[in-house]
């Protein structure tokens, strides 16, 4: 897994795009503090979860030095509208 100061970069890429209302365009994120960088991709539409929360999957790639990563994650909006990472962990491709 990345470093978490450079998820930290990711998820806030994930809130800001969805926010934004960003469809299936990928998003790019850097850390300038690490250079490790990558994109988010949606990969659904929003969702109600059973939780009563709209939700969206994804997909977020991580390329730092010689190491790239690929991570599946979902972010759900919060009572605030604001968006929040629920999930990311490694992508097991099928």
């Amino acid at each position: 897994m990345p470093a978490e100061s450079d998820l930290a970069h990711a998820r806030m890429a994930v809130a800001e795009a969805f926010s934004k209302g960003v469809s299936t365009q990928s998003t790019s994120w850097e850390n300038p503090a690490t250079g490790a960088r990558g994109t988010i991709t949606p990969i659904s539409s929003p969702y109600q979860h059973e939780t009563g929360s709209v939700c969206r999957d994804f997909l977020a790639s991580y390329v730092h030095g010689g190491d790239e990563a690929c991570l599946e994650g979902a972010a759900c909006r919060d009572l605030g509208g604001r968006w929040t990472v629920q999930r990311l962990t490694p992508w097991k491709q099928a």
